[in-house]
């Protein structure tokens, strides 16, 4: 294989032409292009190859990342090689090199090459064309950013190379301008605008539906059809562009309609949208995020997701005959929005099937629209000529990597966070809540029952929802690949790919001026929430718990900071070493892959959760190297807000004996390196039937509310008064009645 040598000695574009160079030997042309067997000799003005077979072009080969910013989550590029037909279709994929934590270890390769493999076949054009929110191949559980920054990179990289080899759509200006001819208005009833396609139709069936699902393939989706008779009606939807006249009079009625008229700024446009039949089109999805996301206008290259600020409930239609439809809106097209109401679009609807408790397989179907002859004003012009200058241009526009902001497309990073703007405020009440509890915590902790339900119920969230379900779980990966990108190309949106990460780790840096490590490792940490959980149902269950000599614990602690710092010097020297060393860290066993994984981590992340069933927060004490890291900085922290009294730890020992990490030393003082900021020894600290020195206080609160008032008989005894004594074989300090 000559055509890596041929690609370096090229003077124009080395970089780029390196880089591909570097990664075009590791394939044979045929896994890129089906049936071609040559390289040709790479384009000197952009770095793309062809691909022949025999003599014939049938494609050309590049890499993702001379075109696109392919930084994946690791902070580094994640190179695809892709092989793209002349009409601009993928016929082949090949991921050739990656640092990306999650595929490295935890989710097996075959999984991400088969998301790859479901662009072979698809049009770089065309889905450009539509939505950017969701990927047009089912994502990968607990890959999730990874594969959005694949296959964002795949269509826009796709797009790039067909402008640069002059195969994209650009098109002189028609020879017929199209528009409405907002003159024409009239009222006509619901038949007559079925009937002339003013507004359109599309029926599926049951049947139609589950035949869509088998062609797929996926046979968690095809084991479970929609139910019902294959003609039953699945759903009945209707469309109409509200903003012509005549369409918008009938369907809304003269008094709707002049109101929309109103509300439209220059160049805004309105649909309205019905059905009847059991799949809603509206879904509940706009409920928690505020977008409708079962279905999108598109129209060319573009597409317009509606969101429920820009809709309206209508109860009916004004059209004479009308069904009586159980789901009708009045969508606004967004300002700004690049749609031409003379031209065709459709509407596309998503179809859903939960495949699992957090898997769902997806179908598309269209509802093509095409405005009435009747309602456009047609007016011929003559074309210009193409400027050929531009033409020659473009190459050379797109050599090298550009981000989505320099073409005004919407940065990936931008569109995931749109996605998860319900996640994302349910995680933000979370950080607001457990805010309120650290400065409010005087309070709660002198109501030891509420206190407990609270700790409890927060646990149960951490864990269920914040680990299991949005797959947040922070790992020292996080500051390995941070302190990398610091050594090397740092730039914010590797660290946004992931926004609940990102806020997590916002919220951690600035809790760790105020309570050191312990609101996240206490509270936020999913797998620390597993552990204390499992621990509660042990000692209920009556498991007998160790306890571990305070000599042995202190020289046991210090394991993980040496894991930390192991870590960390692994990282210096190569960062995917130091990546596969992290499963030191269960996390991605027990909270992102939810146990499935080979038995040998299963086994490891079950043998530390049975040892924490024994000794509490066993991982936590001795071998997180994520607490380890967040212990360091956490020393400069600017309060301590942790209550203590000078009889602590002489002689009273009962919130050393009782802390659940044992981060209180016998003399009574807290190593905040170590405290997980529990409150627990708070609780103590105000229990008027536990802590001495507040017993001595309500014994004492009590003998004064029993002296006898002027004129009152003595004869109720005055209550004795208290005795302090330690217990020398546990610490425990008892209070007992003077002479008992």
């Amino acid at each position: 294989m000559t055509i890596a040598v041929a690609i370096g000695t090229q003077p124009a574009n080395a970089k780029q032409e390196q880089y591909l160079g570097q990664y075009i030997g590791k394939v044979q042309p045929s896994d890129l292009v089906p049936g071609a067997d040559r390289f040709g000799s790479p384009k000197p003005e952009v770095p793309v190859v062809p691909v022949y077979k025999g003599d014939t072009l049938a494609g050309h080969a590049y890499l993702t990342s001379d075109f696109v910013n392919t930084t994946g989550y690791s902070g580094r590029p994640i190179h695809v090689l892709v092989g793209l037909k002349p009409d601009g279709t993928v016929a082949g994929a090949r991921m050739v090199d990656h640092h990306e934590p999650i595929v490295l270890i935890g989710i097996p390769p075959a999984r991400i090459n088969a998301f790859i493999d479901g662009y072979v076949g698809k049009n770089v054009l065309t889905l450009a064309s539509q939505s950017a929110a969701t990927p047009p191949v089912d994502i990968v559980s607990g890959a999730t950013v990874t594969v959005m920054v694949i296959g964002d990179s795949i269509i826009r990289s796709g797009k790039k190379v067909m402008q640069a080899l002059g195969s994209a759509t650009a098109e002189a200006a028609p020879k017929e301008v199209r528009s409405l001819d907002l003159s024409k208005s009239g009222i006509e009833d619901w038949q007559t605008l079925v009937g002339d396609g003013s507004v359109r139709r599309l029926l599926l069936t049951v049947g139609e539906v589950n035949a869509a699902f088998e062609r797929t393939g996926k046979a968690e989706a095809i084991a479970r059809p929609e139910p019902g008779s294959p003609d039953e009606p699945f759903i009945e939807l209707y469309a109409a562009l509200a903003t012509i006249p005549t369409i918008g009079r009938s369907l809304l009625g003269d008094a709707e309609y002049q109101a929309l008229t109103q509300r439209l700024k220059p160049g805004q446009h309105a649909i309205v949208v019905a059905a009847q039949g059991r799949y809603s089109f509206k879904g509940s999805g706009y409920v928690r995020g505020g977008i409708f996301d079962r279905f999108e206008l598109v129209q060319s290259e573009g597409s317009v997701r509606f969101r429920d600020k820009t809709h309206k409930r209508l109860g009916s239609l004004a059209a004479a005959g009308t069904p009586d439809f159980p789901e009708i809106g009045l969508f606004v097209l967004p300002e700004g929005s690049e749609f031409d109401p003379a031209e065709p679009w459709r509407l596309q609807l998503l179809v859903q099937r939960a495949t699992a408790a957090l898997d769902k397989a997806f179908v598309t179907f269209d509802l093509g629209y095409q405005p009435p002859e009747k309602y456009l004003k047609i007016e011929r012009v003559a074309a210009p000529a193409a400027p050929a200058a531009a033409a020659m241009a473009a190459p050379q526009a797109v050599s090298d990597p550009v981000e989505p902001e320099a073409t005004g497309e919407t940065p990936l990073w931008q569109r995931i966070w749109q996605n998860r703007l319900v996640d994302i405020a349910i995680l933000i009440a979370a950080i607001t809540l457990l805010t309120a509890i650290f400065f409010f915590q005087d309070q709660l902790v002198k109501r030891p029952v509420l206190y407990d339900r609270l700790r409890t119920g927060f646990l149960v969230f951490t864990l269920i929802w914040l680990g299991w379900y949005a797959t947040a779980q922070i790992s020292v990966v996080n500051i390995l690949t941070f302190a990398n990108a610091l050594r090397t190309d740092f730039r914010w949106d590797y660290f946004l790919m992931d926004p609940l990460v990102f806020i997590l780790w916002f919220s951690v840096a600035a809790s760790l001026l105020f309570w050191g490590r312990g609101a996240f490792c206490g509270w936020l940490c999913p797998f620390g929430a597993l552990q204390e959980l499992a621990s509660k149902a042990a000692k209920r269950l009556g498991v007998r718990q160790i306890t571990v000599p305070f000599a042995l614990h202190q020289r046991l602690w210090p394991i993980k900071y040496m894991i930390f710092l192991l870590l960390f010097g692994l990282s210096l020297y190569s960062l995917a070493t130091a990546e596969k060393a992290a499963e030191v860290e269960p996390f991605k066993t027990a909270i992102i892959l939810h146990f499935i994984r080979d038995w040998w981590f299963v086994l490891f992340a079950v043998a530390l959760l049975a040892a924490g069933l024994f000794i509490e927060r066993f991982f936590c004490r001795y071998l997180c190297p994520l607490g380890a890291a967040l212990a360091i900085p956490g020393r400069m922290r600017m309060f301590d807000w942790l209550l203590r009294y000078k009889e602590c730890g002489n002689p009273c020992r009962r919130c050393a004996n009782e802390c659940p990490v044992q981060a209180i030393h016998p003399d009574g003082s807290i190593n905040p390196n170590e405290c997980i900021q529990c409150l627990h020894c708070q609780v103590l600290y105000h229990h008027d039937r536990k802590c001495p020195v507040v017993i001595q206080k309500r014994l004492k609160r009590e003998r004064r509310n029993a002296t006898p008032q002027d004129g009152e008989p003595a004869s109720v005894p005055k209550p004795r008064s208290a005795v302090l004594s330690t217990d020398p074989a546990t610490g425990h300090l008892s209070a007992r009645p003077e002479g008992a």
